[in-house]
């Protein structure tokens, strides 16, 4: 595990859930941040999930550890994004010929 340069700064970050799946929920970060789609393991709760929620975690900035590439990682996303790209041209298939 490589070493970080820089300290750790905690910083809270806000959200609302806007959408819940069964494996994980969409939260969009206040302030225009942008959206976080996280695992239904990541999440602490006493309560069931609903849109509309507020959220708030603790989190600091990314460091990039290095100039490495992950080649097995590349090979994952490219081999599942092919996956998805042919179930998606399959799908449309099937639609056109049930009409």
């Amino acid at each position: 595990m490589k070493e970080l340069k820089y300290g750790d700064k905690i910083i809270r970050m806000e959200g609302v859930i806007i959408e819940v799946h069964d494996g994980c929920a969409g939260i969009d970060l206040k302030g225009r941040l942008g959206y976080l789609k996280v695992p239904m393991r990541m999440l602490i709760t006493d309560y069931p999930l609903a849109v509309g929620q507020e959220v708030a975690w603790n989190m600091s900035f990314v460091e990039q550890l290095g100039p490495e590439v992950n080649d097995k990682y590349v090979s994952n996303l490219d081999t599942y994004n092919r996956n998805q790209k042919e179930m998606r041209k399959t799908n449309a298939e099937n639609k056109e010929a049930e009409e």
